[in-house]
């Protein structure tokens, strides 16, 4: 897909969109196809393997899996937040998620009309 029909797919501003897909090819998960037909693809040699943990990898958004629940910039065993505890096996939790879930199988989730973006 090129990037316009992308942005008003996902309704987002074109900048913000580049900037997005940008850092999706930097990190592998997206090939950049030049030409007049160009656009986007998921990475063809990753395509069934790709999780949304490597998403989250490529967008440098990992803090996902240590930061603080509360915003805290110091949070941690020895100097815990009220949520802290409870928010670990949360954390854990959705990594795991995150790291089973492959774009693949999101995407038969679509085609199957198991799931819906719209």
């Amino acid at each position: 897909m090129n990037i316009t029909d992308i942005a008003k797919e996902i309704d987002s501003p074109m900048a913000f969109t580049a900037k997005i897909l940008q850092k999706l090819v930097k990190g592998g998960v997206l090939q950049s196809v030049k030409g007049p037909h160009g656009g986007f693809e998921i990475a063809k040699e990753t395509t069934k393997e790709t999780t949304l943990a490597d998403v989250i990898k490529a967008m440098d958004c990992t803090s996902i899996y240590t930061g603080c629940s509360l915003g805290l910039k110091e949070c941690s065993d020895l100097k815990p937040c009220p949520l802290h505890n409870s928010f670990k096996k949360i954390r854990t939790d959705l990594r795991t998620m995150m790291e089973a879930t492959t774009l693949k199988s999101l995407a038969l989730q679509l085609e199957d009309g198991h799931a819906f973006l719209k």
